[in-house]
């Protein structure tokens, strides 16, 4: 059994127990709408996103927790709603219906005795405006990572990473309908596996998940394979996310067996963190530029389990310059043996005029850096 890491000489114990708590409570919120989702639940941003009433009580619940359980931390939330829709004329009984399941939320859990107003509940959704940045310390918050995937009742995550002087030094990613079970068959589960994974990670601490309800931390790692002939990959489950064709093409020249496993959310981080999967790839359309909070929390926990997650320049991802990636060259996460091997694949893939967003000559220049 693997000792926790928060009485493991973890530099950030305090901060990984309040975003784990955090975290829980939102997902639980969460848990509920989905259970009884309504069409009156579903807002649609100018993006056409649809955001619904857990995206905006996630968010109010994890900035409240983080708040109370950190009273003398100052606070920078990087989080990806605002209240400017709820704001609205028409939309004051969706924001009534935030309020009271927030509200039923705190006294069902039973920590804090209080009480949130609508004004409380905008203003608490209004406190992740941060545009963050490379010094000091910024939380960064997805409240529904997956937002698709929560209305159609498939994966979805609420993802929590904590920005330390520009680098991502702790995430949580709250799964609650990702079996706790490690499952390598298309994340197959029988009617008997628990359901609800909390992954977790802290810098140079390793990366653990347990029940989404407690239970015995257990530390994971990426898996070992380093051939592409018996990987598995995840890509995102919505087709607009990623250049399917290109991916295709991808794994295509590494002689992937394996149908893809399409998932969506940053579940895909965790379960290949806990060797579910072998590659994650996400190659994006031109011109789209990924957000920090899309990849904050689940890039570390898979760094921590082992795995590299790069930019197909061969680079980190920089979360330090605000709200959005650096770059829009696509991401690749996978284990040390198999990283050069899906970049050669990928330089292969992007001739012939295919590029999307990731140029060749930036994917040559990683191999040479990582020689296979």
């Amino acid at each position: 059994m693997s000792q926790a890491p928060e009485v493991a000489g973890n530099p950030y114990t305090a901060e990984l127990a309040a975003a784990k708590k955090a975290v829980a409570l939102a997902a639980r919120l969460c848990q509920r709408v989905q259970r009884g989702i309504l069409q009156s639940d579903i807002q649609s941003k100018a993006d056409r996103t649809p955001v619904t009433v857990a995206d905006y009580g996630s968010q109010v619940l994890v900035c409240l927790v983080l708040k109370k359980e950190l009273p003398s931390h100052s606070f920078s939330i990087v989080a990806e709603e605002d209240s400017k829709d709820l704001r609205e004329d028409g939309v004051q009984e969706i924001l009534e219906h935030i309020t009271t399941l927030v509200n039923e939320t705190i006294v069902n859990d039973g920590s804090y005795n209080m009480s949130l107003s609508k004004e409380d509940v905008l203003a608490a959704i209004d406190g992740g405006k941060s545009e963050g940045g490379p010094s000091g310390r910024h939380w960064i918050l997805d409240p529904i990572d997956g937002t698709k995937g929560f209305i159609r009742g498939d994966q979805y995550a609420v993802a929590l990473g904590l920005l330390d002087e520009g680098k991502v030094v702790l995430g949580v990613l709250g799964c609650p309908n990702l079996p706790l079970k490690s499952t390598n068959k298309n994340n197959g589960s029988s009617s008997g596996d628990q359901i609800g994974s909390l992954f977790f990670a802290t810098i140079g601490c390793g990366a653990h998940v347990e029940a989404l309800e407690g239970s015995e931390p257990q530390k994971i790692s990426v898996c070992s394979i380093n051939n592409p002939v018996d990987a598995s990959f995840f890509e995102s489950f919505e087709a607009s996310h990623s250049k399917r064709d290109l991916t295709s093409s991808i794994t295509e020249k590494l002689s992937v067996q394996a149908p893809p496993v399409r998932m969506d959310s940053q579940a895909k981080y965790g379960a290949l963190a806990r060797g579910d999967g072998a590659i994650f790839m996400r190659i994006p359309h031109k011109g789209y530029i990924e957000t920090v909070w899309d990849h904050a929390a689940g890039s570390i926990v898979v760094t921590e389990a082992g795995g590299m997650v790069k930019d197909a320049s061969g680079n980190d991802l920089d979360f330090s310059k605000g709200r959005y990636l650096d770059r829009d060259r696509g991401i690749i996460a996978t284990n040390k043996h198999l990283m050069p091997l899906v970049l050669k694949g990928g330089s292969r893939g992007y001739e012939g005029g295919t590029v999307g967003c990731c140029a060749h000559g930036a994917v040559a220049k990683f191999v040479m850096k990582f020689p296979v």
